[in-house]
């Protein structure tokens, strides 16, 4: 096949810096089988083309005109060696370029949301849904697209209440990279090794992380806490961790690459999680396959796998987050119980699993076109 994907970025040149690890992953998958060009819509300011692991990636870049330059790239491609199919990763302004790009072209399209184009949070300022123009484009864009999947059990929800029937196909996490490490035991007498890897923003809710955290200090825990994630709060968390009296248990990392993050990861002892919403995500899976369970609020993957592969907190409760914590730190059948689960599910679906789900719905789509 032919297949043009739209993304909005996460591609970068690189390979390591600004990009979506699980993107990565389907893209190496998909482009080792199939012809496969990427559109970014804004991965760099200005448009360029380059090579990324089998595939070729066209840059569109920013700019008043850059919805048509999105399509003409396609049409031009298209025009080179027709494509089979347009697919889009996240909705929004990708999925608008991919249903608008399809139907000009008269090809089938696959949307695929995966972030915040549902979601609406008015106190933080996040979601797509937020603005009454956003959800009638994601209203048109979704019942325009000839498929619609989603990574999580919450994200097929969303799209029900729109009257709208997908697919749920989470973004796995990717063997190659993360080589599967069998859950580890805790040596008696060292500290509890929490680790949380996301982004420093509202959404990942890292003030109720702090909070968990000062009241395990509180309780008397033994624990060190690594935080990995790009600063986009201008250090106000770090702020809050001194505040707090934290300094000695937190240690902020910044951005850390895929490569640099394993060993951290592989050594802790849970991974906490207190985002308000995720689609996802990937961290959970990647952290599974490293033997490493999982506490944190009930979002994504993780509220699909209470109690049975993670323990989940309503979003918010502080208090409820460091009782789960305590639980496991006091609990190591329980703690080795989950980790094991948790990565029985991540090997189940990996990102193999992820690129033959959507090769299968792609075949779908085709024979469905052409009859």
């Amino acid at each position: 096949m032919k297949i043009a994907l739209l993304v909005p970025g996460g591609v970068d040149r690189s390979g390591e810096q600004r990009v979506v690890p699980a993107l990565l992953s389907l893209i190496k998958r998909l482009a080792a089988r199939h012809e496969l060009h990427v559109f970014a819509l804004r991965q760099e300011a200005r448009p360029g083309t380059w090579p990324l692991l089998g595939a070729q990636v066209h840059n569109i870049g920013v700019g008043r005109l850059a919805l048509l330059r999105c399509l003409a790239a396609i049409r031009r491609e298209h025009g080179q060696g027709r494509f089979d199919l347009v697919h889009a990763i996240w909705s929004g302004s990708s999925g608008l370029r991919a249903v608008l790009a399809a139907r000009w072209l008269g090809l089938p399209c696959l949307v695929h949301p995966t972030g915040g184009e549902l979601v609406a949070l008015p106190d933080i300022g996040y979601g797509d849904a937020l603005r009454a123009r956003n959800r009638l484009r994601e209203r048109l864009v979704l019942k325009a697209a000839d498929r619609v999947s989603a990574p999580s059990r919450g994200m097929l929800e969303r799209l029900a209440a729109l009257g709208l029937q997908a697919e749920r196909i989470p973004l796995g996490a990717d063997r190659e990279a993360w080589p599967v490490l069998p859950p580890r035991r805790r040596t008696a007498g060292e500290p509890l090794r929490l680790i949380h890897v996301a982004s420093l923003n509202p959404v990942k809710d890292q003030d109720s992380l702090l909070r968990a955290a000062a009241e395990l200090q509180r309780q008397g825990l033994d624990f060190r806490l690594d935080v990995v994630g790009e600063d986009c709060l201008a250090g106000r968390i770090q702020q809050l961790s001194h505040q707090l009296g934290l300094d000695a248990q937190l240690h902020f990392h910044g951005f850390m690459t895929q490569r640099q993050l394993q060993p951290l990861l592989a050594h802790a002892d849970l991974l906490l999680l207190s985002s308000r919403h995720e689609a996802g995500p990937l961290v959970l899976l990647e952290a599974a396959l490293a033997g490493v369970p999982c506490v944190g609020t009930a979002v994504g993957h993780l509220r699909e796998w209470a109690p049975d592969a993670a323990l989940a907190v309503e979003v918010g409760d502080a208090a409820g987050l460091a009782a789960a914590v305590q639980r496991l730190a006091s609990d190591e059948p329980l703690r080795m119980q989950l980790a094991g689960e948790a990565q029985r599910r991540a090997l189940q679906q990996d990102a193999d699993w992820t690129a033959a789900a959507f090769e299968r719905v792609y075949e779908e789509m085709l024979e469905a076109h052409r009859s």
